[in-house]
């Protein structure tokens, strides 16, 4: 485990108070390392969880040439561009089962989709583009000249996957479309790495739970809210710790209890230059924590590092750890101290938090791509600072994307987040934006 002295010496340029956020990536790609406990979880229970190893495919998929359409089977090479071809019908292919039965020349079989295709026909028309015609029992069908090619409207056998080559991958997570590629092999488990668990609080004394009495001064706390939403999509094991008062003693308490049950600690408050000290002091006695002033709009104060578990600590309601499920990590938890206000809370949970929550969980790291879109409203924006700029994305009457604003910008306007599908990211270096310049967007999707 390196400290965190190690790796801010492999990083060129690194200065605490004045971090880039690319410089913010790249340290915490450094600070985690992923879970190593594999679960195998029917496949009910393994959506959002990320694969432990490859998938390798029992067989070929699919098994046989098949059909892609209702139509007729039929040899190809008979086709010819300028004349039309006259086949007799000489049965009906079902999906399910093989045909049994030859075919000649000038002959085909009617076939269903999914069908096996019979022995020596590699073409299938639609039926939609055939003349049906009767004569007594026998029905035969006439293809215009110039409509198809040999092999048109066949699937391969193997051409989805390949008996014994990976059908999914290591590291991917697996969403609906993963597991019914699982389901499609017969697969009735899958290896999977565990879930991350993730403690998360709220520090301050000005901070109100849910059904307190209002009074003068204090706010509702609704970070807990907005960390548990955007965990939950993760699909994280939570430790919900509530709000912790600006208590040496509780914060402790609350520091060292969430160390010895997650892999990961995220606060929000007690961070930033002229809040009260407790936070800072706590994180600094119990662990090795870095803080940061980071060039960013909004967000800036951040603090990371580790948290070592201490197993007598007492837990923040008063009973002893010993009640509590620890876990195995003598390297600790990984802490994020994040701002108090709602939005940068947000903001910086998406940009630097769940790239490295998805790097722990053993998911593959590569950034989420950001889409173009042209900005309908010009912005003020000084180079050396990334900003990040609540917006709404829609399509203009030309069909491209364009972006605006959701209103205030400030960290602490909850509106204009929720009324938000996405954050303009305006980059490090960049300048004003004027109307119709192409801003890249990080598209909110599940995550809030």
């Amino acid at each position: 485990m390196k400290t965190l002295d190690q790796i801010a010496d492999e990083l060129q340029g690194y200065d605490p108070q004045a971090m880039s956020a690319d410089d913010v990536l790249a340290f915490l790609s450094k600070l985690v390392t992923p879970v190593q406990d594999v679960l195998e979880l029917p496949l009910f229970e393994a959506l959002g969880r990320v694969l432990a190893e490859d998938v390798i495919s029992p067989f070929d998929v699919p098994p046989h040439d098949n059909s892609a359409m209702d139509g007729y089977a039929f040899d190809g090479q008979q086709l010819s561009a300028d004349a039309p071809l006259e086949l007799q019908v000489m049965g009906t292919a079902l999906a399910g089962k093989a045909w049994q039965g030859s075919v000649n020349a000038g002959q085909c079989v009617k076939i269903m989709t999914g069908a096996i295709m019979p022995q020596g026909l590699d073409t299938v028309v639609p039926q939609e583009f055939v003349k049906l015609s009767q004569v007594g029992e026998t029905s035969r069908i006439t293809i215009p000249p110039g409509l198809l090619r040999t092999g048109d409207n066949r699937r391969r056998r193997g051409e989805d996957l390949m008996q014994g080559k990976p059908a999914l991958q290591k590291s991917e997570p697996l969403t609906p479309a993963r597991l019914g590629l699982a389901a499609s092999l017969g697969l009735k488990t899958l290896k999977t790495w565990r879930p991350l668990r993730v403690a998360y609080f709220s520090t301050g004394d000005e901070i109100l739970s849910l059904g307190e009495a209002p009074r003068e001064g204090a706010v509702y706390d609704s970070n807990r809210y907005t960390v548990f939403g955007m965990l939950s999509r993760m699909g994280c094991q939570m430790i919900d710790m509530g709000v912790v008062r600006d208590d040496p003693a509780m914060l402790e308490a609350a520091f060292t209890h969430a160390a010895t049950q997650a892999d990961a600690i995220i606060t929000s408050g007690g961070v930033s230059v002229g809040e009260a000290d407790f936070t800072k002091a706590m994180m600094k006695k119990l662990g090795d924590v870095a803080f940061w002033r980071i060039a960013m709009r909004p967000g800036r104060p951040m603090a990371v590092g580790r948290i070592l578990p201490i197993k007598s600590a007492s837990s923040p309601d008063g009973k002893g750890a010993s009640s509590y499920k620890q876990h195995s990590n003598p390297d600790g938890a990984v802490l994020f101290g994040l701002p108090g206000n709602p939005v940068a809370v947000m903001v910086t949970f998406l940009a630097f938090v769940r790239p490295a929550l998805l790097q722990m969980m053993g998911a593959s790291t590569a950034p989420a791509p950001q889409l173009k879109a042209r900005s309908m409203e010009a912005i003020r924006k000084k180079p050396g600072r990334t900003e990040y700029q609540r917006g709404w994305v829609s399509t203009a009457p030309d069909g491209s994307l364009q972006v605006k604003t959701t209103g205030s910008q400030g960290s602490g306007v909850l509106r204009s987040m929720a009324e938000a599908n996405g954050l303009m990211v305006l980059h490090h270096t960049q300048g004003n934006v004027a109307i119709g310049d192409e801003v890249d967007v990080m598209m909110f999707d599940s995550v809030i």
